[in-house]
């Protein structure tokens, strides 16, 4: 991976609800190809971070680049441009329960594109086959495991063929077997389909399985705190609050009577 390809860029980002800054002054980049995931404590700004970079909120100053354009004052139909070169894995899924994954699937298409019927469920039944999906099309979202929704909602996401997905929490309410198959599903999709993905998570077997690269944000300074290889962070860092997110254990044991 070129390191100097640049898909998105953060500058200066100050964010916050009313008064309260909840983010303030975020410098990164996100390469092209990698995965990056979005860490931090309860508070940190984590999901406020993500909901700012998929254009839900705006923020109160900085700029954020997507594949070179200012997503931040973007308007009308650039803005709606912008939008489709990515798409978003919610923590729920949020999969529509009155309707079957291959119509859920397909809504993007039918709401962005002017395809024939067939052209769209050809498209939604091959990404559905990219999940492992391929017999379900015809199963509502309450007949499907947990696990299912995540990988349905990951092709819905994919079905416009963006170059980046955001995963809001894509393990949370997962047990360990089916994380891990959703763990090898984002690599594959990633590796494969040469696909750019930021994650905000804070399964930490997750982080060091998937992760290319990380950002770990600080509810105190409001600031971004470390960034680099997770393992590398595991094993090197000298700050002793990214020591103690990824040995928790040890932390654990230095708090125990």
């Amino acid at each position: 991976m070129d390191t100097q390809d640049v898909i998105i860029r953060v500058e200066e980002l100050v964010a916050g609800y009313q008064e309260r800054v909840v983010l303030d002054g975020l410098n990164f980049e996100v390469n092209r190809g990698e995965i990056l995931a979005i860490l931090g404590g309860s508070g940190s700004g984590k999901s406020t971070l993500l909901k700012h970079m998929i254009g839900l909120y705006v923020p109160s100053s900085g700029r954020i680049w997507i594949e070179g354009e200012d997503i931040t004052s973007a308007e009308e139909d650039n803005r709606l441009r912008i939008l489709r070169k990515f798409g978003v894995m919610y923590q729920s899924g949020a999969l529509f329960g009155s309707m079957t994954l291959l119509e859920n699937v397909r809504l993007p298409l039918e709401e962005f594109t002017d395809l024939p019927a067939e052209a769209m469920d050809l498209i939604a039944r091959t990404k559905l086959g990219l999940v492992a999906l391929s017999d379900f099309p015809n199963f509502m979202p309450s007949e499907i495991s947990g696990g299912m929704k995540k990988r349905a909602a990951i092709a819905r996401a994919m079905v416009l063929d963006p170059g980046i997905l955001f995963l809001d929490e894509p393990s949370a309410g997962l047990d360990p077997i089916t994380s891990a198959e959703l763990d090898a599903l984002i690599i594959s999709l990633a590796r494969n389909l040469k696909m750019t993905f930021v994650v905000v998570t804070h399964e930490l077997r997750s982080i060091l399985t998937i992760a290319d690269r990380v950002i770990m944000l600080d509810s105190n300074t409001k600031k971004i705190v470390a960034t680099g290889n997770p393992r590398e962070l595991r094993d090197s860092s000298d700050n002793e609050w990214v020591r103690r997110f990824f040995r928790p254990e040890i932390a654990a044991a230095k708090e125990a009577p």
